[in-house]
């Protein structure tokens, strides 16, 4: 298949490489699904020894489509077009109809889950809210997430979805079906474990993100968001249950290591956080000796990834954190790493409206404080009321956590948004002084 997936790919929004530079875009296995359907992984290499692996879906036509966009177009090859065949509503179809027939089409392994019903008849549309990922939406019944970079291993997004839809929890979206991919023939990478390809889940129309829910509230004068933070906390609590239920829990002594690598890491992107690292240091050594519950979580969890229903809340995306390696993601942790996670959205909900107004005096500093104050008081308070062990009570390991995603926000913001980074800085030095 001789395409110019190289130029393509680096126009991507879901391409992970942009701070690399890219030396080769080879197809390591081509299937075909369908006439002019072709599935590709496509293996990419960087100067710096590094690879990736992609998955893409190629549309073939003997002709233009312009209907496809731009961003769509491949390439051609041979007087024929190839596109990304994503936006081509009959090859999303073809893909949801494999997974209702749990077809297996050479390397490729379809299946779908007992009892699903899947929308074969309902129009297909590209969500445009995705950064890594591909999804389409099915009417309002079904959303399939194609994974753009294919890893090796145990996908946790549908692991701890299949659990959690088996379990009849009513605040996770149900899964509907999967498809994965087992070993390549001539592949040198040495993997050999399936790699998964995608999944399809109930589509939860009609929803609104805690993260637009929230961002409103502090627009509308710091309006009150209470009562939704405390039923939050609740549904976090019910799915931490559930988990814990299904796959156990053990106990641990808190990863004081892990925690101080980050840490050092973080320092490298981010200098200001030098003057404050010994004191960021004796705080988690001091917790060298305490034990903790740890189970599965989330591991990613903010308000992005969570929607309101009519039902109540749906936590989403349990891939866990982006960039660290799949047997991390899936490791046991406690589930005060997921509770900290939403409070720290919380403050950045509040406070970024602060860096947009130049700070805004202290007057609106107080009042952010005091939205975040009482979100977070509430979700922890929905989250004990929920079953889930009172936030309260671990103080010092709840703070830690805390302090380890702001350290991890300063790092990004120094990379990526410095006018944001005042908000973890903020944040570090508040915790700090607790």
């Amino acid at each position: 298949m001789r395409l110019p997936f190289a130029d393509w790919i680096v126009r991507q929004r879901w391409y992970a490489g942009r701070t690399r530079q890219l030396t080769r875009a080879v197809p390591i296995a081509v299937t075909a699904l369908d006439a002019d359907l072709d599935h590709v992984l496509l293996d990419i290499g960087y100067a710096d020894g590094s690879t990736e692996r992609y998955q893409v879906l190629v549309r073939w036509s003997d002709t233009p489509v312009p209907d496809f966009g731009d961003i769509a177009a491949i390439g051609s090859n041979q007087g024929r077009f190839a596109y990304d065949a994503m936006f081509d509503p009959a090859a999303a179809t073809r893909l949801l109809s494999l997974i209702d027939e749990s077809a297996t089409v050479g390397p490729l392994t379809f299946v779908k889950e007992p009892g699903a019903g899947l929308p074969l008849a309902a129009a297909p549309r590209v969500s445009g809210a995705e950064q890594s990922n591909t999804s389409v939406i099915f009417g309002s019944e079904a959303i399939l997430k194609v994974f753009r970079r294919v890893t090796p291993g145990v996908n946790p997004d549908i692991e701890l979805n299949r659990v959690l839809a088996r379990a009849q929890n009513h605040h996770v979206a149900t899964l509907f079906g999967s498809f994965e991919t087992g070993g390549v023939a001539g592949d040198t990478t040495g993997d050999t474990e399936p790699s998964a390809l995608g999944m399809v889940t109930a589509f939860a129309a009609d929803s609104c993100e805690g993260w637009d829910m929230a961002t409103a509230s502090t627009r509308e004068d710091f309006s009150d968001f209470t009562g939704e933070s405390r039923r939050l906390g609740e549904a976090v609590a019910s799915v931490h249950a559930a988990l814990a239920d299904a796959l156990g829990t053990s106990t641990v002594p808190f990863p004081v290591d892990t925690v101080l690598a980050r840490l050092r890491t973080a320092v490298e992107a981010a200098p200001a956080l030098t003057d404050h690292m010994p004191l960021i240091e004796a705080r988690y050594r001091a917790l060298a000796d305490e034990a903790m519950i740890v189970q599965r979580v989330h591991g990613d969890l903010h308000l992005g990834q969570v929607l309101k229903t009519e039902d109540g809340w749906v936590l989403i995306d349990f891939e866990g954190e982006p960039g660290q390696p799949l047997d991390e993601r899936r490791r046991p942790d406690s589930p005060l790493r997921d509770v900290a996670g939403v409070l720290r959205s919380f403050e950045y909900a509040a406070y970024q409206l602060v860096v947009e107004r130049g700070d805004g005096g202290d007057e609106l500093a107080e009042r952010a404080r005091e939205w975040v104050d009482g979100n977070s008081a509430a979700f922890c308070a929905g989250y004990a009321a929920g079953g889930g062990a009172d936030p309260a009570a671990a103080t010092q390991i709840l703070a830690a956590y805390e302090l380890d995603k702001a350290v991890y926000e300063a790092a990004y913001e120094a990379r990526f948004r410095p006018s944001w980074l005042p908000i973890p800085m903020r944040s570090i030095e508040r915790i700090l002084r607790g």
